[in-house]
């Protein structure tokens, strides 16, 4: 399993979740699972633990092995770290100080990192070494994203004949196809990889080169996080100019709904939520929306308990629907709701949400940035969940809010389309809109509103959700599948 993150390493959103929780599922399952990912500034790789540290952690023991590569007209030395996390589940941080030891994954306040293209392909280059190093040769190499992208490439165009990895064959996983890795075609004598790439079923790609599109080309089978969003990117509407090359791909795509960890995700037992509950037992979540709605310095008198409180968390960026948000807000505000959003991204939507609490004292919290017990007590305490997003391929916060008893209200695209049901009389786990419009999006959230004053039918919906199985188990069988079908 060769990935740029990982729970809790190295996380900027859902694909650590999905690397995490698949390697550890598929642990479970009997699998032994090998996972290589970068080791960044804040993450410490001492023999009884690899943990994540808050401040940069250099003073650990020796790495396990070394090696100098040849990347193009460069000899990069790459260290590795192997850690036990399991008996059947071991994490490998590829160590390369000059390139890693930074203060962000991808990037800084400039934007992103000028190098990027360079460092994931030493990333995916030294993944392959190392497996070659240690001797053992895997039944799959499961890559994901454009960061790996260049992996299946070194494979094929360097290593074929290797004993070791030539041959084996290589699963890609598209978490988020607007992000593809896209560089100057000058790009493939600094990172080593031959031109005769630089064609249509390579890595081209409008003149330059897509890391993206030689995972795509490069491997044997292909994923993405849900079945809707699988027949998505084949449309030149959501393909992000792929959908060409991915139709060429079709017969090997297949759209596997992610999970969550539900043991971390559990309204039973959350650590960050002072009151647990269940969906036999319901009485548990007015306690975790008091102790929201005080932690957020929001009114929490019985009036105010009995109002919908609506939670998001989120990047504010377009994708996530907040353009629509953008354009409907002034009447969401009016409507009888509280509000409570964390999130950060772009500074426009940052300034509007910024000013609410002043607009409607004791009805909106906002919080720029990122609170991992906030994000928690929101899902606990929450009643719905606003998630209006332009397309999502998967989405993770509609599946905990879902185990939480929050019903989310969502755009009808990709995994939002595929695990929310929209409800009526009562009926389904939350509400949908088709139409990507502010009247739509509005009408939406009074639908959730007028059920909400409804308590036995809101409570029916709740208990519908809760029930669900949004383990990994049977994603990671799905998984496996793919596996069998590619070995």
């Amino acid at each position: 399993m060769v990935a740029a993150e990982m729970h809790p390493f190295a996380t900027s959103g859902g694909l650590s979740e999905v690397v995490a929780a698949l390697s550890a599922t598929l642990g479970r399952l009997g699998h032994t699972v090998t996972a290589i990912i970068p080791r960044y500034r804040r993450v410490g790789v001492s023999p009884a633990i690899a943990t994540e540290m808050p401040t940069p952690h250099r003073s650990d023991p020796g790495p396990d092995s070394s090696v100098v590569l040849e990347v193009g007209p460069r000899q990069q030395s790459v260290s590795f770290y192997r850690r036990a996390l399991s008996e059947r589940v071991a994490v490998v941080f590829v160590d390369v100080p000059e390139l890693f030891d930074r203060d962000g994954l991808y990037g800084d306040d400039g934007g992103d990192y000028s190098d990027n293209a360079y460092r994931f392909a030493v990333f995916s280059r030294a993944a392959l070494e190392y497996v070659r190093l240690r001797g053992v040769r895997p039944s799959v190499i499961h890559v994901h994203d454009w960061q790996t992208g260049t992996l299946p490439a070194y494979q094929k165009m360097l290593f074929s004949p290797d004993p070791v990895v030539g041959g084996v064959p290589v699963v890609f996983t598209i978490h988020n196809l607007a992000f593809q890795g896209n560089f100057r075609a000058e790009t493939l004598d600094q990172i080593g990889l031959p031109r005769e790439v630089l064609h249509v079923e390579g890595m081209e790609f409008h003149g330059g080169i897509s890391y993206l599109k030689a995972g795509i080309n490069f491997s044997e089978r292909l994923t993405t996080v849900s079945p809707a969003y699988a027949k998505e990117v084949l449309t030149p509407a959501q393909g992000f100019g792929f959908d060409g090359v991915l139709m060429r791909r079709a017969d090997d795509l297949v759209g596997i709904l992610n999970g969550i960890d539900t043991d971390r995700w559990n309204p039973e037992s959350d650590a960050f939520v002072p009151a647990s509950y269940s969906a036999r037992d319901l009485s548990g979540k007015r306690d975790a929306k008091r102790f929201l709605l005080q932690t957020c310095d929001l009114d929490s008198s019985e009036e105010a308990l009995r109002r919908p409180l609506i939670g998001l968390v989120s990047r504010l960026t377009d994708q996530k629907g907040f353009d629509l948000i953008a354009a409907a807000l002034d009447e969401l505000m009016e409507l009888d709701a509280a509000w409570v959003m964390l999130g950060s991204g772009e500074p426009r939507y940052e300034q509007s949400w910024r000013a609410l609490p002043q607009r409607r004292p004791g009805r909106v919290s906002v919080r720029i940035g990122y609170d991992q017990r906030l994000e928690h007590l929101i899902e606990a305490g929450a009643d719905a969940f606003l998630m209006p997003s332009r397309f999502e391929p998967c989405g993770l916060n509609q599946l905990n809010s879902l185990r939480y008893g929050t019903l989310p209200i969502v755009h009808a695209t990709g995994g939002l389309k595929d695990t929310v049901e929209d409800g009526a009389a009562g009926r389904g786990t939350g509400f949908t809109f088709e139409d990507y419009t502010p009247k739509a999006l509005v009408a939406a959230v009074r639908r959730a509103l007028a059920t909400y004053r409804s308590p036995d039918d809101w409570q029916r919906m709740q208990r519908t959700a809760m029930a669900k199985d949004y383990s990994w188990d049977v994603p990671a069988l799905e998984y496996v599948k793919v596996y069998s079908a590619t070995s």
